[in-house]
């Protein structure tokens, strides 16, 4: 069968790097591969974005995503090893002779070179380092943290002196072209280097020859320097619509600049970990992991919860006697287990949301817990009604002990819990924000297990107390 693209109706009008790659042409490239035939292969991979490409990579297998690396030139590489993902990328990296391996990585962006060789064995990354071409300009990006605009920026950027004229701005657009792949503004520096304006391209060309930069530049210009965090860097670009942003040193100088494709891997990054982090994965799960990796992320998690779930089975019997008393509190106990964890998990998903995307902040924690407090207590006085009105149904048709008081006491106790709960899910994640650990951590197992605990040992107080 011949290899096809999968295309929607909705699709056809789209470029083509925005095509849907089909498994059918997954399994016919990896036949391909299989059976050697090379040109074949090229053939059909020729007019793919570097994008589907690397999707079909990372789903061929890695012997055949080593062969088709192998096969393809060393700038069509290149640009597909930039979109593969990180340790996927690392192992196939690892895999291609050194010499080929230095010069796809000399056709890639400062910054995507720098995080290729931070992947890479560090042997192998000093003997590559050397000879590249930038390597002065990567070097300095590996210095800096990966998950800082220093480590998410590039130094490859137009800049010009705030003296010169549009004609000769111009003239270093043309000039940096080949060197620089997209162009979205100029940056205007004084005689120190110290960014003091912008000049979209836009009002570059629609601007005078003779006229002078200082007079068209834009001087409320929004930057960050090369310390700040990736997450503060993709709010602020989100915040004020930019699609670059100026990267300085704590002197003002400009020594890079973050694009919003980067902006955009960053926000899916940061939202992938939380979610995982918070179904109590390790952050930093992908598909194309080894099982062996998947599990190291998985297993701490789950014993963080067989724990926690130990210890909510302690409290239970601790109960023993109140359960051979009144066998009916058992059916009770799920019942309290899941309105605990779900109470704290939907307010501490809300909190770590509105810490993501800086709409709370740590200083909130009053006005947070209040405004919590307030939900709990409307959604436990409904829930506590419905499950007392229960209750009080049940018993006009089943014998049971004082089904009023057994109403009663779940009632008061389902109440309790809901507002424990939520309040907690609530403040756990700003108070971990506080003190900079990633709130993310607050949600999947912690809260469920400690409400489950909280929430077995109220029930079983009141019962003991009201009911009993």
């Amino acid at each position: 069968m011949e290899p096809t693209l999968n295309i929607s109706p909705d699709e056809k009008d789209r470029s083509p790097g925005s095509l849907d790659v089909d498994s059918q042409l997954v399994e016919d490239i990896a036949s391909l591969i299989e059976a050697d035939q090379r040109g074949m292969v090229l053939n059909i991979l020729t007019d793919l974005h570097p994008a589907d490409l690397a999707r079909i990579i990372a789903h061929v297998g890695k012997e055949e995503a080593r062969t088709v690396l192998r096969w393809l030139s060393v700038e069509t590489a290149a640009d597909v090893l930039a979109e593969l993902e990180d340790d996927f990328r690392a192992e196939l990296a690892d895999s291609i002779p050194q010499e080929r391996l230095t010069a796809i990585i000399d056709e890639l962006d400062t910054d995507d070179a720098a995080d290729v060789l931070a992947d890479l064995p560090v042997e192998v990354a000093e003997q590559i380092l050397p000879e590249l071409e930038d390597h002065f300009d990567v070097k300095e990006l590996l210095s800096y943290d990966e998950d800082s605009a220093g480590g998410l920026m590039a130094t490859e950027f137009v800049s010009v002196r705030d003296n010169c004229n549009v004609a000769e701005a111009t003239e270093e657009v043309r000039r940096h072209a080949e060197s620089v792949e997209e162009i979205f503004m100029l940056f205007v520096l004084d005689d120190l280097d110290r960014l003091v304006g912008i000049v979209t391209m836009k009002r570059l060309l629609l601007s005078q020859a003779g006229t002078v930069i200082s007079e068209i530049m834009d001087t409320d210009t929004v930057s960050v320097t090369t310390d700040v965090d990736q997450e503060e860097v993709a709010r602020l670009m989100e915040r004020y619509d930019l699609i670059t942003l100026p990267v300085t040193d704590a002197g003002g100088c400009l020594v890079g600049r973050i694009t919003i494709d980067d902006v955009v891997d960053v926000i899916r990054e940061e939202a992938e970990e939380d979610i995982q982090r918070m179904s109590g994965v390790a952050g930093g799960e992908e598909h194309t992991d080894t099982v062996v990796r998947i599990m190291r992320g998985r297993l701490p998690w789950l014993l963080v919860g067989l724990a926690g779930a130990s210890m909510a089975a302690l409290v239970i019997i601790s109960f023993e006697q109140s359960l051979a008393a009144a066998s009916i509190l058992a059916g009770f106990i799920p019942i309290v287990m899941a309105t605990a964890g779900n109470a704290g998990m939907q307010s501490s998903a809300i909190a770590v949301q509105g810490l993501a995307s800086g709409d709370i902040w740590a200083s909130d924690i009053k006005r947070r817990l209040i405004k919590e407090f307030s939900v709990a207590i409307l959604n436990g006085i409904v829930s506590s009604a419905v499950l007392g009105g229960a209750i009080l149904l049940y018993g006009a048709f089943f014998d049971i002990h004082g089904p009023v008081q057994l109403a009663y006491t779940a009632a008061i106790a389902l109440l309790i819990v809901i507002v424990l709960a939520t309040t907690i899910g609530a403040m756990t994640p700003l108070f971990l924000d506080k003190f900079g650990i990633d709130p993310a951590l607050a949600t999947g197992p912690f809260i469920t297990t400690s409400n489950d605990i909280l929430g077995i040992l109220v029930f079983f107080l009141l019962a003991d107390w009201l009911y009993l």
